[in-house]
């Protein structure tokens, strides 16, 4: 197989308009790139997903046991496949990047946390797709993890249960409930910090864990106690200890802490680099439904503030419009990326001049522009910008056959509304040939002739 028809082949097996006909040969092919590809794709026909579940390769089953996309339920029919790494990979669940992932039946998660394999029963309990209701009937559990795992479900729990967790034999267990009441009682917040030693939980515990005075002022004389300085049950002098710090880093959390005014905040020596990368501050995210609080940070002076605000979906419409037009980039683009109704205006600017890599996401959000975008840009020099007029509805035949031509074949080549008569025409150009198979308009015919040039049985 050529290097263009190999391109095809792949943009088949991606095609959203692709039958089940060309996806069972697709499977039949030795590729692994395109076999994964089918196995990650959402809606697939029962056959296809009986030939996937059934196929004599596990790789195959451990992709589909691995995918995003696919139905929940159809996966969790892998649940006793021969293969330890298919059931494994099931248990651990798909992890996309800012994606939402359909979690599998309570039924299936029951099983999984009740197999035989200890690393199976492990890795269900710590993904983060199990219901807390199924943790909670894990609490008496003799394997330590699964009590550990059962304290994520703390709420839940009947306060007795609750007891005996701290109580607890097993010292990662004690941990484990400690963490969830660590909040309210300084005695276990100082044992935490101590048991946890240098493990990534004694940051979270420093940072949000109930302080006695005298355990506070020996954090505040660790070395660089960047994490007690966020802790809202510092004392005040403390914090005005640390407002004054040389690191530039704890003088920054201070100054974003939720007590202080906005003329308090300005007191403090901080800088907020344009490039730095924060974490939404978590007494914003706590209360992110509250409108009041929302309103306070979204006019606050502090970037910080703003960016923590700008990710919040209860973040009124009169501050979206302000936050819209903010002088740091990076309130503007999380506005775009996380709020539920960004201005499209403020989407397509983020578009045009960003440099960020996340902008070139930005065109899949529903609300960006895609009326009048034709008169706009159809004629522009630069092609990111010459795109955007293929998402105008009102882009005529002509204009996306003249694309396809001089403006951007590749792009065009793929757009249904492209005239029949001129994707066939395309289907002969070998360079061309791979945008044109991801076409929805391509006729199953046509596919089936890729797939003969192609060398794929049938």
């Amino acid at each position: 197989m050529d290097d263009h028809l190999e391109a095809a082949v792949r943009a088949l097996a991606w095609n959203s308009a692709t039958p089940g006909s060309v996806l069972l040969r697709l499977l039949k092919l030795d590729h692994r790139d395109v076999r994964r590809t089918i196995t990650w794709r959402a809606d697939l026909p029962p056959e296809v997903v009986d030939a996937i579940l059934t196929d004599p390769d596990p790789r195959i089953r451990q992709d589909f046991a691995d995918s995003a996309t696919a139905d929940a339920a159809q996966r969790a029919r892998l649940i006793d496949d021969p293969s330890p790494k298919v059931v494994l990979l099931l248990a651990v669940g798909p992890t996309p990047y800012r994606l939402p992932v359909e979690p599998l039946p309570d039924w299936a998660y029951e099983r999984l946390l009740k197999h035989p394999d200890e690393r199976i029963r492990r890795e269900t309990v710590v993904s983060h797709l199990v219901p807390t209701r199924l943790l909670a009937g894990l609490a008496d559990h003799p394997d330590s993890a699964l009590r550990a795992a059962a304290c994520r479900a703390w709420e839940e729990l009947p306060h007795a249960t609750r007891e005996l967790l701290l109580r607890d034999d097993d010292l990662k267990v004690r941990q484990a409930a400690a963490i969830q009441v660590c909040r309210e009682d300084a005695e276990r917040t100082a044992w935490l910090v101590e048991s946890l030693g240098n493990s990534w939980p004694v940051h979270e515990v420093l940072r949000t864990g109930l302080l006695s005075r005298e355990f506070a002022e020996r954090m505040v004389a660790e070395p660089n106690p960047v994490s007690v300085a966020a802790n809202p049950s510092l004392p005040p002098d403390l914090v005005r200890r640390l407002a004054v710090d040389p690191n530039p880093r704890i003088r920054l959390v201070v100054s974003a802490r939720p007590e202080l005014t906005e003329a308090e905040r300005a007191a403090v020596d901080y800088t907020v680099e344009p490039e730095a990368r924060l974490d939404t501050l978590d007494w914003v995210w706590d209360a992110r439904e509250d409108v009041e609080v929302l309103r306070r940070c979204a006019t606050s002076a502090h970037t910080w503030l703003r960016r923590s605000a700008a990710v919040c979906p209860a973040l009124p419409p009169d501050m979206v419009e302000l936050l819209a037009q903010d002088e740091d980039f990076a309130v503007r683009l999380l506005l775009g990326e996380f709020h539920p109704e960004p201005p499209p205006e403020l989407l397509l600017d983020l578009y045009l001049h960003g440099t960020h890599r996340a902008v070139a996401m930005l065109i899949a959000n529903p609300r960006f522009p895609s009326e009048g975008m034709a008169a706009r840009f159809l004629n522009s020099p630069d092609p990111d910008h010459r795109r955007l007029a293929l998402r105008d509805p009102a882009l005529t035949p002509e204009d996306m056959d003249r694309l396809s031509r001089e403006g951007l074949p590749g792009l065009a080549a793929r757009d249904p509304r492209l005239p029949l008569p001129r994707i066939r025409e395309l289907l002969a150009d070998p360079d061309l040939v791979g945008s044109v198979a991801g076409n929805p308009a391509l006729p199953v015919e046509d596919m089936h002739r890729l797939l003969d040039a192609a060398g794929v049985p049938a």
